[in-house]
């Protein structure tokens, strides 16, 4: 690797980078920063029902606890990416770090509705910094080959582990203290990070020098433009996919996307070089990955309705439901590390593709008078093992050949292709369940197995986009022999180790916090 693409600092190849840098000391502060990123995307859920009381929120604005968070999440990803190749990646790690802590201990002492969701909105914007800081730093420590695979091990053990205390912690601090605390937590584990990490964790950057000075106007587009989309995919299902608000959502995001484009195309230093769309594997594997994450956010979402809605579980017993996908998950994604070292991205892709799509269907024998033993727990489990093999090769292959420079705008593209495919999976699939259900109402059926007949129709749809998935692999993904990959191939690979956590907790949560509302929205409930 040249040493053009980083600080000097981080540019010595070797375990470690710098002399006197301690890699597993750099992997334990990254990663409970994550995991604290991770943790309050569920923790979040449990407590709704007592903000809505304590605060004062309407049926109608209580999900914007979850949504101003992803909103500006997935609208600053991109940006957050680029800024850490170009500022430093310490440097934004710990000011997303101070940024979270800090809004977290807004969101605490907050007493009105408006307070709260600001301080969520900022808690989003610190996320997005941290992340693909995050991802970043993991580069430049460790070296590529089992050292870099036993990192992604640990990272997605760790982080995978959020998601599910997220749901016990929830309910535990909320049944003996209070709502607040489920924000107060990551206050004290923000401050740690940041007294540790400027000790801990060495700087890296991008020498690379800017012309024409940093380019705002491609900046302010994509953000707005990102924003837009996922607000309007939010609301799709809502207002109707033919109504104005809807069409005026969609033109408005493509205008500002269109002109985000316009800007790269004649900006001497673009904050999104065209060019990196030219990488075909890249490319590739952002659709595949756009359409699988669609579905995954959806069988989420449905599958906690299932649990709740149907099998009668509480919020802290479905995320004690939910621990067989998380460790095959986590397990699945440290196979796979192995895997595509012998065989490379695309076989090992394809087959857990093929795998999670079995998981789908599996799904689809789930009843009204269903049990969790006998139809939930193999599907999970085959889902996680799909999932597991699948995540580590698809980002692997979307950043392979990309340049030492864009190693977080990487990360930034990865991460908003997902926020934008979960956001697109749940108005798809919410759409396709909303109409089955109602249509099993008017025939007669009980509210259980109507239920379970819309949450049928939204797996089906996810075993199809899984399966799109699959034949993405095989007709774009160009295969590749065994030869060296850029030092930054496999780093965002760490991002989707993460199960169910961080993408998929607040999608989660959604379902943890609003399945009781579904038995009085339905006609004839």
């Amino acid at each position: 690797m040249s040493d053009s693409g980083m600080s000097a600092e981080a540019a010595q190849p070797g375990a470690g980078r710098t002399a006197g840098v301690n890699a597993n000391a750099v992997l334990a502060i990254v990663a409970v920063a994550q995991f604290m990123v991770i943790l309050d995307a569920s923790i979040v859920n449990v407590a709704l029902p007592t903000i809505k009381r304590d605060v004062g929120f309407s049926e109608q604005s209580l999900s914007w606890i979850l949504n101003a968070y992803t909103l500006i999440f997935g609208g600053f990803l991109l940006l957050g990416g680029r800024l850490a190749d170009r500022l430093g990646r310490r440097r934004l790690f710990m000011a997303g770090i101070a940024v979270f802590a800090a809004a977290s201990l807004v969101c605490g002492v907050s007493q009105s509705e408006g307070e709260l969701l600001v301080a969520r909105g900022f808690q989003g914007l610190g996320g997005a910094m941290v992340s693909p800081a995050a991802l970043s730093i993991i580069l430049t420590t460790f070296a590529e080959g089992p050292e870099r695979n036993r990192a992604l091990s640990v990272w997605g053990a760790i982080a995978g582990a959020g998601g599910a205390v997220g749901l016990l912690l929830g309910g535990l601090l909320v049944q003996t203290l209070s709502w607040r605390w489920v924000f107060f937590v990551n206050v004290p584990i923000g401050v740690a990070v940041l007294a540790l990490a400027p000790r801990i964790v060495p700087e890296s950057r991008s020498t690379a020098v800017a012309k024409g000075g940093y380019d705002v106007g491609g900046a302010v587009t994509i953000t707005l433009g990102t924003i837009a989309l996922v607000f309007t995919l939010i609301k799709a299902d809502s207002w109707g996919w033919t109504s104005g608000r809807t069409i005026v959502g969609f033109v408005v995001s493509a205008v500002l996307i269109a002109a985000f484009v316009a800007v790269e195309r004649r900006h001497e230093d673009p904050l999104v070089p065209l060019r990196i769309f030219s990488n075909r594997s890249l490319a590739a594997s952002d659709a595949t990955l756009l359409v699988v994450v669609a579905a995954l956010f959806g069988m989420f979402f449905f599958l906690t309705l299932y649990l709740q809605q149907v099998l009668g579980f509480s919020a802290l017993k479905t995320g004690i439901a939910y621990l067989p996908l998380s460790l095959t998950l986590i397990g699945a994604s440290a196979v796979a590390s192995r895997l595509v070292d012998r065989f490379t991205p695309k076989p090992v892709l394809f087959a857990g593709l093929l795998i999670a799509t079995g998981g789908f269907i599996f799904l689809t024998s789930v009843s009204g008078d269903g049990d969790y033993g006998s139809h939930v727990v193999p599907a999970m489990i085959i889902l996680g093992a799909g999932l597991g093999l699948a995540f580590v090769p698809v980002t692997i292959a979307a950043t392979s050949g990309v340049a030492p420079d864009d190693a977080g705008l990487a990360s930034g593209l990865l991460n908003m292709t997902q926020q934008v495919g979960g956001s697109l999976g749940l108005a798809i699939l919410s759409s396709v369940a909303t109409s089955r259900t109602t249509s099993a109402l008017n025939t007669g059926l009980a509210l259980p197995a109507a239920l379970t007949h819309g949450f049928k129709g939204a797996f089906i749809v996810g075993g199809a986009l899984c399966a799109m998935g699959a034949v993405f692999t095989i007709v774009l993904l160009p295969g590749r022999g065994r030869e060296p990959v850029d030092e930054h191939v496999q780093t965002v690979a760490l991002s989707f180790t993460r199960c169910p956590g961080a993408p998929y907790c607040g999608h989660l949560a959604r379902a943890v916090a609003f399945g009781r509302r579904v038995r009085t929205s339905l006609p004839g409930s």
